[in-house]
C-alpha cells in the first residue's frame, strides 16, 4: 500500500491551515470593523462554504490557470499551482477558509464590548487591544475554527482534483486515493483509505473536545 497520500494530505492540511488561521482571523476582525457593505463582504467570504467543491475548483482553475492573468504572473515568477501540491494547498485553504472565518467572527462577537472600551481607556492602541484582549478572550473559538478547518482540509476532494489533479506521489491526497481506487475497482484499497480518513478525522475532533473540556472545567 502506497502511503504517500497520507503524507501529502497532512502536508497540504498543515500548510493550508496556517493560511486559514492567519487570514481567517484578519478577515473576521476586518468585517466586524466595517460599517458599510458588511453583509456583502460576509457573503463573499462565506461563499466557498456553499459552493459545490467542483465548481469551486473550476473557479480556482479559471483564476489561477496558466492562461489567466494571475497564472501568467505566477508562471513568470516560477510558481505553478496547476497539477502541483501548492495547488492542492490553495484548494484546501479556500474550501476550509469560511469555517475558520465564521467561527472566529462568532467568537469575536461574543467578546464583551465593555472590556474593549476599558482597554482603550487605559491607553491600549488598536493593535495592542487586538492581541491582548480580542485574541485571549476568543481563543476557544479560534482553536475550534482551526481544528475544524484542518479536518476539512484533510479530506478536501472536489476542488483539489480540479486544480491539482491526481498525480501519484505528488498531488494524490487520501480522498483522491479513495476516488481512484473506486474508479479502478480496487474496493479493498478504497476501504483502507476510507478507514484511515475516518480514524484521523475522529481522532482530531476527540483530542480537541477532550482538551477544550479540560479548559472549560478549569475556568
Amino acid at each position: 500500500m502506497d502511503y504517500s497520500p497520507l503524507w501529502i494530505s497532512f502536508k497540504v492540511a498543515a500548510v493550508s491551515s496556517f493560511f486559514t488561521f492567519v487570514f481567517g482571523i484578519l478577515a473576521a476582525k476586518a468585517v466586524m470593523s466595517m460599517k458599510k457593505m458588511r453583509f456583502l463582504a460576509d457573503a463573499l467570504l462565506s461563499l466557498p462554504l456553499v459552493l459545490p467543491p467542483t465548481v469551486l475548483g473550476f473557479l480556482l482553475l479559471l483564476l489561477f490557470g496558466r492562461n489567466s492573468p494571475a497564472g501568467r504572473f505566477l508562471d513568470s515568477a516560477g510558481i505553478s499551482l496547476v497539477f502541483t501540491w501548492q495547488g492542492a494547498v490553495l484548494a484546501a485553504a479556500v474550501a476550509s477558509f469560511p469555517i475558520m472565518y465564521r467561527t472566529v467572527r462568532g467568537a469575536f462577537e461574543s467578546v464583551d464590548s465593555e472590556l474593549i472600551d476599558a482597554a482603550r481607556i487605559m491607553g491600549c492602541g488598536r493593535l495592542r487591544t487586538f492581541f491582548y484582549v480580542w485574541i485571549p478572550l476568543s481563543w476557544q473559538g479560534i482553536a475550534s475554527g482551526l481544528t475544524l478547518s484542518f479536518a476539512r482540509a484533510l479530506g478536501e476532494f472536489g476542488a483539489t482534483i480540479m486544480i491539482a489533479g491526481n498525480l501519484p506521489g505528488k498531488t494524490r491526497t487520501m480522498s483522491v486515493a479513495v476516488y481512484t481506487a473506486v474508479q479502478s475497482g480496487d474496493r479493498d484499497t478504497a476501504m483502507k483509505w476510507t478507514a484511515v480518513i475516518l480514524i484521523l478525522s475522529l481522532s482530531v475532533l476527540m483530542v480537541f473536545n477532550y482538551w477544550t473540556g479540560r479548559q472549560y472545567r478549569r475556568d
